[in-house]
């Protein structure tokens, strides 16, 4: 299950990738209309700009903006990035792995079965980006 910082990332992504024309926004419109608390999303914001997908500009007119186009930030990054694995066991995470304990993988049902899971979520995550998003909410 997402956690709420995540779905807080993804709403401020789509939010800054909607008004990308209009330049840098300031955190608390950001906040105001994505009914995201202020200090909850500062943090959200600063991880997703050290992960490269936003920039910032200070002074007048500043604020943040997306680094990278909405179309080439797939879904799993950001998952990846404000929540971690995308997997639901350690030992099927192909990033953040870490070995269960008392289990032995080679001969485990669950093991296999969440590889599969994995990979399922991740043919969809690693190709739906932040503009697909976009495009989906403008259909409702």
């Amino acid at each position: 299950m997402l956690n709420k910082k995540t779905q807080y990332a993804f709403k401020a992504l789509t939010y800054l990738a909607e008004r990308q024309s209009q330049g840098p926004m300031l955190i608390a419109d950001i906040a105001k209309k994505k009914k995201i608390p202020l200090k909850f999303l500062e943090n959200i914001l600063l991880e997703l700009k050290k992960a490269g997908m936003l920039d910032s500009k200070k002074g007048k007119g500043g604020g943040y903006f997306l680094n990278i186009p909405a179309s080439k930030i797939p879904l799993a990054d950001i998952i990846r990035k404000i929540d971690g694995p995308i997997s639901m066991l350690p030992c099927t995470s192909l990033y953040f792995y870490e070995r269960c304990k008392n289990c032995d993988e080679k001969n485990c049902g669950l093991h296999d079965i969440m590889i599969q899971v994995r990979d399922a979520n991740l043919k969809i995550l690693e190709n739906k980006t932040v503009a697909d998003l976009i495009t989906l909410q403008k259909k409702k």
